[in-house]
């Protein structure tokens, strides 16, 4: 079936889909599972003011797994229990919007101006086995390196329900982007001196070594304007360094990042500055023994406690693990959703890889649960 309402849009030298995507069901449309909406843009919505702190009571948690490669959410008012809107089911099909047919390590903001901001991995790690390539890779593993892919996916909302969407192919944007091999786990955070959103994410030249890279994406959220500058890369040499996560406290900024080496794998940076000079410390920050990845941190509305979470990967099977911080020095271990004794809970739902928490109002997780309840 073709695609009602496709568009091909060129933005400098990217290309990306804007479409009503086949298995994304609009409104009174029926026969279809039901989706999050793709729209050509959001220029009918009406822009909507950041809702004061006090407001943000409940939190909305992007995660997807491995056996879907699809966007989930989730929601809660409490922060300790989680409940999937929709029943565990994909709000996105990964095949619908990503050029891989699949998608990996989402992350939603909110900006200044009041919209969403998600952004994505374009990669399915699964897809030769599952009949959607012919080779492992996009290109050959020897020249690349493991899960190379091109292209990273963006898209924004103003009601978390339309959704525009863009694929922004990183290595035809700049010539010194050709040679990347790895566009992986992208976050949105303001930079008030710029006044543009910054997106930063994970990058490797053919087979080298991974680090961290910033850009600025325009305003509607489709490409990135400026070739990529370094962000942070590992102080020892053949080391990398990803999934990094920036949150500003106070007056300075914590990089929270996946270190490729033992003891531990998530360590912290702190800088004055929310695009460079992030000061290397070597110490662990993660509680566990086995493999994590994907730190992202959040605060308990209205408190001075912020929650690291971030992907169990290690265990068997995956699951999110959480650790509470006051000082950003001591870490409590809360443990992991559902284990014995942990306060943290997933009730319809398992096997969450690779989220991102944001606060919400109580209207705003109301409103994704009212409208996945209504088939």
């Amino acid at each position: 079936m073709k695609a009602k309402g496709v568009g091909l849009v060129v933005a400098g030298l990217a290309a990306f889909c804007v479409s009503a995507t086949p298995g994304i069901a609009l409104s009174g449309e029926a026969g279809l599972e039901k989706q999050l909406e793709i729209v050509p843009s959001l220029a009918g919505q009406k822009a909507l003011p950041v809702p004061a702190d006090r407001a943000l009571t409940a939190y909305l948690l992007v995660y997807f797994r491995d056996e879907t490669h699809s966007l989930h959410i989730a929601v809660s008012r409490d922060g300790y229990t989680f409940r999937d809107v929709n029943g565990g089911k994909p709000v996105l099909k990964g095949r619908d919007i990503a050029e891989q047919k699949g998608i990996r390590d989402p992350h939603i903001v909110r900006g200044p101006d009041g919209a969403f901001y998600l952004s994505m991995t374009d990669l399915h790690i699964y897809a030769q086995r599952e009949g959607l390539r012919d080779t492992e890779w996009e290109r050959p593993k020897e020249g690349y390196g493991w899960g190379n892919n091109r292209s990273l996916i963006f898209m924004k909302s103003r009601d978390l329900i339309h959704w525009t969407q863009a694929i922004v192919h990183v290595d035809q944007l700049f010539p010194e982007t050709r040679n990347l091999s790895a566009a992986w786990a992208p976050e949105t955070i303001y930079d008030p001196k710029a006044r543009k959103m910054m997106v930063y994410y994970t990058t490797r030249d053919g087979t080298g070594t991974e680090h961290m890279v910033y850009s600025y994406a325009d305003d509607a959220f489709t490409t990135v304007t400026q070739s990529p500058l370094p962000l942070f890369k590992y102080p020892k040499a053949n080391v990398g360094s990803i999934d990094g996560d920036i949150t500003r406290i106070g007056d300075k900024f914590h990089l929270f990042y996946v270190a490729h080496e033992r003891p531990g794998h998530l360590r912290q940076a702190v800088s004055n500055r929310i695009n460079g000079e992030y000061v290397f410390n070597p110490t662990p920050v993660d509680p566990e023994t086995v493999g994590t990845e994907a730190p992202n941190l959040w605060r308990r509305a209205g408190t001075k406690t912020y929650v690291l979470m971030y992907d169990v990967f290690g265990a068997k099977p995956n699951n999110m693990g959480f650790s509470e911080t006051t000082d950003f020095k001591h870490f409590h271990n809360l443990g992991r959703f559902n284990d014995p004794g942990s306060p943290m809970k997933a009730t319809n739902f398992s096997g969450a890889k690779h989220g991102a928490v944001m606060p919400i109002t109580s209207g705003e997780a109301d409103r994704l649960e009212q409208y996945f309840s209504k088939l």
